[in-house]
């Protein structure tokens, strides 16, 4: 039994097999009625995300799901927003499962293309140089001052980021929580109390795409309706002014679109890998080993089982402000210079 996944304005299509009349339409705030429904097909079953698709493979695989990816060269052009037909995805897998790459839970969505994401860090340096030397773009903060930023990717996603809040509410800290499309769709009271609680609010797209995959077009789609949906729902004037790309990608094109943005676009110099699930412990060790003045922190509150993040983020607080160390908004995180 293959099945097909496809993300849209409001909500997830699944075709299940070639039969027309085996279409079934889940809201954005209903993906674990979905992932339970595409676990029932039984332990056979193949489900195919497109490469644009980068929320739920985790969640997925967690359930026992098997996952693989499409990516363009198999499937018909896009529209300019939302993913081709869930059909196409059936037909990608019917026709060889050889055209499509199988994720791995600890690889996530970018399995078998890891290198990829290094040559278009490598192609984009001269743009990103440009980039942070102007202050459109920042990695980190400046390493002498007593300052880090905690940040977190991929919410809001219910009941994780409610967690995060109550430890940073009790921590007396303020992070800023870069938030995709669909879950802001899903979840906007989330981002009302993010937005509450004096936390910051950036842009990490719609559906967490790999950017170089992507026209210009969709690129902006991909910003625009995020940063309309998080003003919304956060009751904002205007749009984040900040920006995350997911995964971090890039190509040196891609990182001139970067630069036309109105948002500043913010990378990170620590880095758990948290998603992966290594454990509390080894998250938050892995954090102070890195930990200096000036960094930004990245962590998870979405995209999966988030408890081990939850569980080391205490630790990491507590461990950061023993060495005298200070928590800003990362909008707020003195850079050299400034």
């Amino acid at each position: 039994m293959i099945s097909g996944v496809s993300w849209g304005t409001d909500g997830y299509d699944v075709a299940v097999g070639p039969d027309p009349n085996r279409r079934h339409r889940f809201a954005l705030h209903e993906t674990g009625e979905m992932i339970a429904f595409l676990a029932s097909l039984g332990s056979d079953s193949v489900t195919v995300v497109e490469s644009t698709n980068g929320m739920l493979d985790g969640r997925m695989m967690a359930a026992g799901l098997r996952v693989w990816r499409a990516d363009p060269e198999v499937l018909p052009p896009r529209p300019r927003f939302g993913a081709v037909a869930p059909e196409n995805l059936v037909d990608a897998a019917t026709r060889g499962l050889e055209r499509l790459t199988r994720l791995e839970r600890d690889r996530g969505t970018q399995t078998g293309r890891e290198s990829l994401l290094d040559v278009g860090s490598q192609d984009s340096a001269p743009v990103m140089a440009r980039l942070l030397a102007d202050g459109r773009c920042i990695a980190s903060g400046d390493p002498g001052r007593n300052q880090v930023a905690i940040t977190f990717d991929d919410g809001p996603f219910p009941p994780y980021t409610d967690r995060v809040l109550d430890v940073l509410a009790r921590e007396q800290v303020r992070a800023t929580f870069f938030c995709v499309g669909l879950n802001v769709g899903g979840y906007p009271e989330t981002v009302e109390r993010i937005a509450e609680e004096g936390h910051e609010l950036g842009n990490h797209t719609w559906s967490h795409p790999f950017l170089p995959e992507l026209s210009r077009q969709e690129f902006q789609e991909q910003i625009e309706r995020t940063g309309e949906r998080i003003a919304e729902a956060a009751g904002a004037d205007g749009p984040p002014r900040l920006f995350r790309p997911p995964y971090g990608s890039r190509n040196s094109e891609v990182a001139r679109w970067f630069g036309e943005l109105s948002a500043r676009t913010i990378l990170w110099d620590v880095e758990p890998f948290d998603w992966a699930m290594p454990g509390a412990k080894l998250i938050a060790q892995r954090v102070l080993d890195d930990v200096r003045p000036g960094s930004v922190i990245l962590l998870h509150d979405g995209g999966g089982d988030r408890t081990q993040t939850v569980d080391a983020l205490e630790p990491i607080i507590q461990g950061v402000r023993s060495r005298g160390l200070e928590f800003v908004p990362v909008g707020e995180l003195a850079v050299r210079g400034s």
